[in-house]
């Protein structure tokens, strides 16, 4: 258990010293753990975090006044109510609180994080697993030193798995997220070009994604493994392993990918498997998905029946049919990675095909190279146009006549005519870029 720890209760300005069990007991009082007094339901506990253009402890009064029942505190300046709570660090707080909760009620996790598709496999395992289990999982992307502790307090005595996705940007964090959640299970995706500034390039995204294969390691817990991959099966060598391939061979679960058109077909157990999901490289999400549920003793026919109803949303290779013209919207997020898959995936695509690309964020000294690779790429392919929207894709040397690049979206929007019909459509950037703000323009 965690050590020792103390926090401050005010109750009509009398100081009582307080351990982790006691807020704990206060939490379980409470209807949810809450940091944003927009979203505050009656009973709540806010959490006053700061940021670094904002103070929580200001809105300490609004959440009381919205109903939240206790609010946790970091500024005695705000210590005003007989249910405000005053601790040393209010995110320290709520992260200890979040491991205190987590051990207490010792519900089964998996943990999973990945350069690419962490969040598509988080929803696949998600559903599969609810066939049979009670379940909780990461809503949206939620995954950081914040998110993950939120999702832990909404664990309930009657959760049966906890998914947690854990995102990172730069080293230490995926070990610290693993302190936190201490999961019993793991796995990693991929290794990508993602957050390639903050991890010092793909040896860094390598070494900083592996630290949750070095806590399962250590604490002999349970690694699901894409044993296609070579770098994944090296760095899990010493591993407690659940292994899934696409090649028969040693492996738990052999799952034969079928085709990608126009969506991916893979089979298992003698049952062939019709997805929502586009592209080849979501097949290995799929068997993630499936090997996951086969563990947990899902039925064959639950997972098939799970995985042909899940259909892909917010703006993570989403589908829209719009007049004459199909999209997919993959605006969510992008790396070199990821760009590259998607657009190798496009190109299979029939029809007019469009790419309107958004530029790739957190790259630091591979900014050039990587967008100038991209387009290089784009141009080889067999695409009817490509337009490309971004400061870095502005800067790059365009070498195809069917290619247009504009330095923001603002001139985009005031230069081009987005006037198609019959085409197919991807729109792919980082989320800064929020290109689904092109589906307006169509």
């Amino acid at each position: 258990m965690l050590e020792p720890f103390f926090i401050h209760l005010f109750y009509n300005k009398t100081l009582i010293i307080l351990g982790i069990t006691e807020l704990h007991k206060l939490f379980k009082t409470c209807n949810n753990a809450c940091t944003d007094t927009r979203k505050i339901n009656k009973n709540d506990m806010f959490f006053a975090l700061r940021g670094t253009n904002f103070d929580g402890n200001t809105y300490a009064k609004i959440a009381i006044e919205k109903g939240a029942k206790y609010v946790v505190i970091d500024n005695e300046k705000f210590n005003t109510s007989s249910q405000t709570i005053l601790v040393d660090n209010v995110l320290n707080t709520l992260q200890l609180l979040a491991t205190y909760h987590r051990e207490a009620l010792k519900t089964p996790i998996i943990a999973i994080t990945g350069s690419n598709g962490k969040t598509t496999t988080k929803e696949l395992m998600n559903i599969v697993l609810s066939t049979k289990y009670k379940t909780i999982a990461t809503v949206g992307n939620l995954n950081n030193h914040i998110g993950v502790p939120l999702t832990l307090l909404k664990i309930t005595i009657d959760t049966e798995l906890a998914i947690i996705e854990m995102g990172a940007n730069h080293q230490k964090e995926i070990q610290f997220l693993c302190e936190i959640a201490k999961p019993d299970f793991g796995y990693i995706t991929n290794f990508g070009k993602a957050h390639l500034e903050g991890f010092g390039g793909v040896n860094g995204v390598i070494k900083g994604k592996s630290e949750m294969y070095d806590y399962l390691i250590s604490h002999n817990k349970l690694i699901f493994i894409n044993y296609n991959d070579p770098i994944q099966v090296e760095k899990t060598k010493k591993g407690n392993l659940y292994t899934f391939s696409n090649i028969s061979g040693n492996v738990n679960m052999h799952i034969r990918y079928i085709d990608a058109k126009p969506f991916v077909k893979c089979c298992f157990n003698a049952l062939k498997i019709t997805s929502n999901l586009i592209g080849e490289y979501n097949f290995t999400n799929i068997s993630a998905a499936i090997t996951i549920g086969q563990y947990f003793k899902v039925s064959n026919l639950d997972i098939k029946k799970a995985i042909e109803s899940y259909t892909p949303k917010n703006n993570r290779s989403e589908i829209i049919n719009k007049d004459t013209n199909k999209i997919i919207l993959d605006a969510y997020n992008a790396n070199p990675s990821s760009m590259k898959a998607a657009l190798l995936n496009f190109e299979s695509q029939i029809g007019y095909k469009i790419a309107i690309l958004g530029d790739m964020f957190e790259l630091g000294a591979d900014a050039t190279f990587e967008h100038q690779s991209i387009v290089n790429l784009a141009a080889s392919l067999n695409l009817n146009q490509i337009i490309l929207i971004g400061k870095n894709f502005y800067n790059s040397k365009i070498n195809s006549e069917n290619t247009k690049a504009f330095e923001t979206f603002e001139l985009f929007e005031d230069q081009y005519v987005l006037n198609f019909n019959s085409s197919t459509i991807l729109i792919k950037g980082s989320r800064g870029m929020a290109l689904e703000r092109v589906i307006k323009l169509l």
